[in-house]
């Protein structure tokens, strides 16, 4: 008989004894309970088994990681939850340990220069050449420009990270692939959640998030603010979001789902300096960034849903809707005020069973996007709009349809055969032409990019696989109109090949691809020396070449390495004007690594370093570089009970005037020009969390 029954039972006769001596028929019961226990019986152990409810328009972390490993190319998954025991206030806090994926901020801002193997490299801010998505919808506009700034990595619960053609899944089939931001739901987040962070150049970021389920319906919203003075003068940000979802059940197998954002930021802009000037005062801002009051302000409200129908278990059916407006105040050389109405729908199948006796999957999908906006721009009057310069009415659209079939040929082997069919268009009427200089066009651009791959299946941890894609990116207005008069460039294609591993053991994690990238029209937006652009022009050919390398590797119970390592490639292919140069913007080598030590639940020290062992080229004519850096932190942290969790995070702990990011210029001639932002000084950040289940 188990122990604690025979103890329930002594305390039992106690009891009875007592009651036997206070009231005499007591003592009837007293016998009864000795027969028992003379009289023992045995009962069958009883197991209660309950099934967590799984809403069908999310899945949870480990559905989703599961669905990655079988990709046959580059994917992975950034966990919510790992970035969170550090300050959370770039995407480079999010995204930094993600294999594959460049990302570096601005003199400490949201706005980042964020690269998967080459793509938008002339970009360090409203990125391009990467599809953003927030639960499976574009958070680009139509054109396929974005903004970072519409990212809360305090409200995703997971990101999914896809290198290249491994986007496909989604429909993207750009050099750079997608990133996916998947939010909590009502299942899976804290009833209640309670953080703040404060620290170095007047940093202060808060969240609190609410959650709750029932039978059928779940709801999941947070709040966030954000602000800071910045490292550098006229560098000041304030960022305040809203972002939330509601799911309702309506049977079984029909599900759907809301989602509602609303973004105002405001954010200075200090401008570049000279390499000279960086290492002198990398505090400073730039002179003219200033007396124009230079500043990046937008508003974004947006709405998503989804419907998702599962007729069968490895079914899914779903269609999702959503409409964004953005209002765009943006003081620079001139003053650019832009309201743009996105909107678009996808329809898409997920099939998983069984096809001449073997393993199938199968995704297929249709989208449809449209962006309508005005162009205002205006002379810059320290800041405030002067006299109107020109006026755009701006319309882009897209119509994508996408297959992707995996059939598994026996228990090791996949091939997967997949194809994405694009067509999209961008028109822009000038609706002030001056001088008889008339700036619209309407130009359309198509196309057909196929992949082929495989996967094999060393082990349930392990598997290699390769690939042959193509892949397809029209231009955005930025480069149609992105310098003086109008640029007519072609759309930028490339051919890549992929080889990599992926294992994912208790104790050790790899990432790892090498890929070899053909571009043909690559798109490179050029400035001048002097920062001042010149347009967008399409190089004829160039290379992308590369190593993607992450790791997580359990040295001991206590002890965890985590790395990030990127070899990036890039260069000219006998172009006219470059020759063989290397492409400007991104240095060749970069490491990013944290060791941490954690005995227990209630405390963790965890060194990072951050390295660029490499100079680097401002200039696709190769006369000026960069230089390459090494940054040390310290994040220390624990648990305090079962809800409170606190942080101090120490940056850049010997105080280094480094680069953060440059321009990409035509040729610097050799001359130090202002192309450089200084990257933050030594910083101290402290944050305290508190949970309720």
């Amino acid at each position: 008989m188990p122990i604690s029954v025979r103890a329930a039972m002594r305390s039992s006769r106690l009891s009875v004894a007592v009651l036997a001596a206070l009231f005499p028929f007591a003592s009837a019961i007293a016998a009864d309970v000795s027969d028992a226990d003379a009289n023992t019986m045995t009962l069958e152990k009883v197991e209660v088994i309950g099934e967590a409810v799984r809403p069908l328009t999310v899945e949870d972390l480990e559905q989703a990681k599961a669905r990655l490993d079988l990709r046959a190319g580059g994917a992975g998954m950034v966990d919510g939850e790992s970035y969170r025991g550090g300050r959370v206030g770039t995407l480079t806090d999010a995204l930094g340990q993600a294999a594959g994926v460049f990302v570096q901020s601005r003199f400490g801002a949201e706005e980042a220069r964020l690269s998967i193997r080459g793509s938008g490299l002339q970009r360090t801010f409203h990125g391009r050449g990467i599809d953003l998505l927030q639960d499976g919808s574009p958070l680009n506009l139509a054109d396929g420009a974005v903004d970072f700034q519409a990212v809360e990595p305090l409200s995703a619960r997971y990101i999914e990270v896809y290198r290249g053609a491994n986007a496909l899944e989604y429909g993207a089939a750009t050099l750079g692939g997608a990133i996916n931001f998947v939010s909590p739901t009502g299942y899976d987040a804290a009833a209640m959640e309670v953080r703040l962070e404060g620290g170095s150049f007047g940093y202060a970021r808060g969240q609190i998030a609410l959650a709750g389920a029932g039978q059928r319906a779940d709801g999941y919203l947070s709040a966030t603010g954000f602000a800071q003075d910045g490292y550098r003068d006229h560098a000041r940000q304030e960022t305040y979001r809203l972002s939330g979802n509601a799911g309702f059940r309506f049977n079984d197998a029909l599900e759907g789902r809301v989602y509602l954002t609303h973004v105002d930021t405001h954010s200075e802009l200090p401008g570049n300096l000279t390499l000279a000037q960086s290492l002198d005062d990398p505090a400073g801002a730039a002179a003219g960034n200033i007396a124009l009051d230079q500043r990046r302000d937008f508003t974004l409200d947006r709405i998503a849903g989804k419907l998702a129908w599962a007729p069968a278990e490895g079914q899914r059916l779903v269609f999702s809707a959503f409409h964004s407006d953005k209002s765009l105040h943006h003081p620079i050389f001139q003053v650019l005020d832009q309201d743009t109405q996105d909107y678009g729908v996808d329809l898409r199948w997920r099939g998983e069973g069984v096809l001449a006796g073997r393993r199938n999957l199968l995704v297929a999908g249709v989208t449809l996007a449209q962006g309508d906006g005005e162009d205002d721009r205006f002379v810059n009057v320290a800041g405030r709009e002067g006299a109107r310069t020109n006026k755009f009415e701006q319309r882009a659209r897209n119509a994508k349809a996408y297959v992707e079939n995996q059939a598994w040929l026996d228990e090791r082997w996949a091939l997967s055969l997949g194809a994405q069919a694009l067509r999209s268009e961008r028109r822009s009427r000038d609706l002030l032409v001056t001088g008889g200089n008339d700036e619209s066009f309407d130009v359309g651009y198509s196309g057909f990019s196929p992949k082929i791959g495989v996967l094999y299946q060393l082990d349930p941890q392990t598997r290699f696989f390769g690939n042959l894609s193509r892949s397809l990116e029209p231009p955005s207005f930025g480069e149609l109109t992105g310098g003086p008069g109008v640029s007519q460039v072609d759309a930028q294609r490339a051919t890549t090949v992929e080889l990599g591993l992926r294992t994912q053991r208790d104790d050790l994690s790899i990432d790892l691809a090498l890929y070899l990238a053909h571009v043909d029209d690559e798109l490179l937006a050029l400035t001048d020396g002097a920062g001042n652009p010149l347009g967008t022009v399409n190089a004829k050919r160039t290379i992308h070449q590369g190593l993607e390398f992450g790791l997580a590797w359990q040295l001991a119970a206590a002890l965890k390495l985590s790395a990030n390592y990127l070899w990036n490639d890039f260069e000219f292919d006998d172009d006219p004007v470059y020759g063989d140069n290397e492409l400007a913007g991104v240095p060749p080598q970069q490491l990013r690594a944290e060791l941490r030590w954690q005995p227990s639940g209630r405390f963790y020290a965890t060194p990072n370093l951050e390295w660029t062992p490499d100079d680097y080229y401002v200039d696709h004519a190769n006369s000026f570089r960069a230089p390459g850096h090494a940054l040390i932190g310290l994040k220390l942290g624990g648990r305090i009970g079962d809800r409170w969790s606190w942080f101090a995070d120490a940056r850049n702990l010997q105080d280094r005037k480094w680069i953060a990011t440059t321009n990409v210029v035509a040729d610097a001639g050799g001359r130090d020009g202002a192309n450089f932002l200084p990257g933050d000084g030594r910083s101290v950040y402290v944050g305290v969390e508190w949970r309720m289940r």
